[in-house]
């Protein structure tokens, strides 16, 4: 039976630190639709600043952060960059948008090569 897989618990390096001081590092992203890439073209604010759109990007696909009820444009903003970073390449591996490429050596011929891994959910 091969199911797909459309959601991805994750846990930032550092966290988001709410106006209380509490930090929330848990969520969930799900796989990206071709809405989710469309949709904030038309935002204004991608429009007069195109690095926004990751901001916009992830506001719709994070899904879930632990402790707080919605995860909107404002929280993916009070993000640290390390964790900006952790998300975005999230989901480039969840999307299958980036390979991850690891390099390993055969523990009997000792030959170094390389391997990909496969996506996130991916088979």
């Amino acid at each position: 039976m091969n199911v797909l897989v459309t959601e991805f618990d994750f846990e930032l390096p550092k966290g988001y630190v709410d106006p209380d001081g509490s930090v929330h590092r848990r969520g969930v992203m799900r796989l990206a639709t071709a809405a989710d890439e469309i949709y904030p073209l038309k935002d204004p604010r991608v429009q007069n600043w195109p690095a926004y759109l990751i901001i916009i990007l992830l506001a719709r696909v994070v899904t879930k952060l632990e402790g707080m009820s919605e995860v909107n444009a404002g929280v993916i903003e009070g993000l640290f960059s390390e964790d900006l970073a952790y998300l975005q390449n999230l989901y480039n591996r969840v999307n299958g948008l980036s390979r991850q490429v690891l390099a390993v050596r055969c523990p009997s011929c000792a030959h170094d090569h390389e391997v990909e891994v496969p996506p996130l959910g991916g088979s």
